[in-house]
C-alpha cells in the first residue's frame, strides 16, 4: 500500500503546476539554448526537452543575451531547433525513506536494482542543500572503530570526521571502502559511486560489500558513461540521503568514490557553460563546489546524528600536489595516502603511515595508546631514513641501537598491518600487539605513569 500511495503522490506532484513552454534555438555540443523561458527559469532549475526520441531532462547552467543554456541528464540525440521545452514542476529533490536501505539507486533517486519501485519519504530533500550552520553543530564525537589496524592505530576516525583517501588507480581504494563498510560502527552506510566502470558496480556490491554490507547500505551509482550532470548529481544525492538518516538521529557513514570524478564532471559542466579554465583546466566553480559538498558531512546539530565522511581522491599521476588533491587535503579533517610501492610489495591496505594523518589526534587516543603510536611512528621513520643503506648492506648491525630496533620491528609490523578483505581486529588488540612488537624489538615506549591514563 505504501508503494502504491507513493506512486500516486509522485503522479499528483507532476500535475501540480501549470506548464510553461519555450523552444530550442540552438544545440552546440553538450549545451542547448532555449528561447522564451528567460524570465521563468533560473540557474539549477529543471526542464524537459521534447525531441523526436522522447523528452530529455535538462538543467539550467547559464543565462546570457542569447537565451537560457541547458545541459542534459541524458543526450540531445533527436533534439532539433524549434522543439518544445517545458519547465519541469519537479525541483532538484529526492525523498529518501528507511526502505531505501539495501537498495541501489541512480543519481535521480530511481531504482537500479530491479527490485521494484522505491517508496518515497514524506519530506522532499534538496540535493544541493546548505551545510548546517557552524554554531549549530556539535563537536566531533568519539573514535569510530573500523577494524582496520592501520586506521585504528595510526589514522583514527571519529564520529563526524571527514577523511580523504588519496591514491592512484589500482592501489586498493575500492577494497578499502568495502572493508570500512563491512566493519565500521555505523547505523547506516551511504555509498556514492561516481564515474565508476560499469562492470565494477556488481563486483563492488557482490564481492566487496557482500550481503553483510548491503544489509545497512544505500548505494547511489552513476557510471563513467553517464553525462556530467548525472555524475555530479550522484554525489549530491548521496549526501542528501546521508542527511536524511542523520536527521533521524542515526550515525551515518558516507563514502564517496571519487571526488576527482565529481570535480571532472563539474569541469565539463563549467567549460560547457563558458567558464574560463584555470588550474590544470579546472574552472573556478570546481574549487567552490568541493567545500560546499564536503562541509555537508560532519557532526549534526543537537538532537541529530553525525555524518562521518570518507572521500576518495584519484590522484593524477600519483602527484599529491595536483589541484584536486591539494584542495581536498585542505578541507578534510585528515588524509590517508595509499602508496603504489607499498601495494607492490604486498601490504594491503597500502597505507603510507608516514604521509597519512588524522587531525583528531591526540585527543581520540588514550595517553597510553598515543605513546604507543608515537613510538611506532618514530621507529618506522628511523627505518625509512636508513632503508637504502639497509637494503644495499651498507649499514652494519650494532652501529646504532635505534636503527637495530627499527630493523627488528619493521618486518613483523608489515606482516601485522597486512589485512585481507574479510579480516577485522579490535583496536585494543591491535594496540597491544604493536606494543608487544615494539618491546621485543627493543624500542623505547614512554608510557604514562599509573593514574595518567595508562
Amino acid at each position: 500500500m505504501k508503494t502504491v500511495f507513493s506512486e500516486l503522490s509522485t503522479f499528483a506532484r507532476n500535475l501540480e503546476e501549470a506548464r510553461i513552454n519555450g523552444t530550442v534555438s540552438a544545440v552546440l555540443g553538450l549545451s542547448l539554448t532555449v528561447a522564451g523561458l528567460e524570465r521563468a527559469m533560473g540557474i539549477g532549475q529543471r526542464c524537459a526537452v521534447h525531441g523526436r526520441n522522447g523528452p530529455v531532462l535538462g538543467e539550467v547552467v547559464g543565462l546570457d543575451a542569447r537565451g537560457t543554456h541547458v545541459l542534459p541528464f541524458g543526450t540531445w540525440d533527436g533534439v532539433s531547433a524549434g522543439d518544445r521545452v517545458e519547465l519541469s514542476p519537479l525541483g532538484a529533490t529526492v525523498r529518501p525513506d528507511a526502505t531505501w536501505i539495501g537498495r541501489v539507486v541512480d543519481a535521480l533517486g530511481r531504482p537500479l536494482d530491479r527490485r521494484g519501485a522505491l517508496h518515497e519519504g514524506a519530506v522532499p530533500r534538496p540535493v544541493k542543500a546548505a551545510p548546517p550552520p557552524a554554531f549549530d553543530r556539535r563537536r566531533i564525537g568519539a573514535r569510530l572503530e573500523t577494524g582496520i589496524k592501520a586506521f585504528d592505530i595510526f589514522t583514527p576516525i571519529c564520529r563526524g570526521q571527514r577523511m580523504g583517501v588519496f591514491a592512484g588507480s589500482g592501489v586498493g581504494k575500492s577494497t578499502l571502502m568495502a572493508m570500512l563498510a563491512r566493519k565500521s560502527e555505523a547505523d547506516v552506510i551511504v555509498v556514492g559511486l561516481i564515474g565508476e566502470r560499469g562492470r565494477e558496480v556488481q563486483d563492488f556490491i557482490q564481492e566487496d560489500l557482500g550481503e553483510e554490507g548491503m544489509k545497512r547500505a544505500v548505494l547511489i551509482v552513476s557510471t563513467g558513461d553517464e553525462p556530467p550532470l548525472m555524475r555530479r548529481q550522484a554525489a549530491w544525492t548521496a549526501t542528501a540521503v546521508a542527511e536524511h538518516f542523520r536527521d533521524q538521529g542515526l550515525q551515518v557513514l558516507l563514502m564517496i568514490d571519487s571526488l576527482t570524478r565529481f570535480a571532472m564532471a563539474q569541469r565539463e559542466i563549467g567549460l560547457a557553460s563558458g567558464e574560463p579554465p584555470t588550474s590544470k583546466g579546472y574552472p573556478p566553480t570546481v574549487f567552490s563546489e568541493l567545500p560546499r559538498l564536503l562541509e555537508r558531512a560532519g557532526p549534526g546539530p543537537v538532537g541529530a546524528g553525525d555524518i562521518t565522511g570518507i572521500f576518495t581522491v584519484l590522484v593524477d599521476g600519483d602527484d599529491m600536489n595536483e589541484p584536486i588533491s591539494d584542495s581536498v587535503r585542505g578541507i578534510t579533517d585528515g588524509h590517508v595516502v595509499l602508496d603504489r610501492r607499498i601495494a607492490e610489495r604486498g601490504r594491503y591496505p597500502a597505507v603510507d603511515l608516514q604521509k597519512s594523518i588524522s587531525r583528531m589526534l591526540p585527543d581520540c587516543h588514550s595517553p597510553a595508546e598515543y605513546a604507543v603510536l608515537q613510538a611506532a611512528r618514530r621507529i618506522l621513520a628511523k627505518y625509512y631514513d636508513m632503508e637504502e643503506l639497509i637494503r644495499i648492506g651498507a649499514y652494519r648491525q650494532g652501529t646504532d641501537p635505534e636503527t637495530d630496533a627499527a630493523i627488528r620491528f619493521f618486518a613483523p609490523a608489515e606482516r601485522f598491518l597486512t589485512q585481507r578483505k574479510g579480516e577485522s581486529a579490535p583496536a585494543d588488540t591491535a594496540f597491544a600487539e604493536i606494543y608487544r612488537m615494539l618491546c621485543e624489538a627493543g624500542a623505547e615506549v614512554a608510557l604514562p605513569a599509573e593514574g595518567d591514563g595508562a
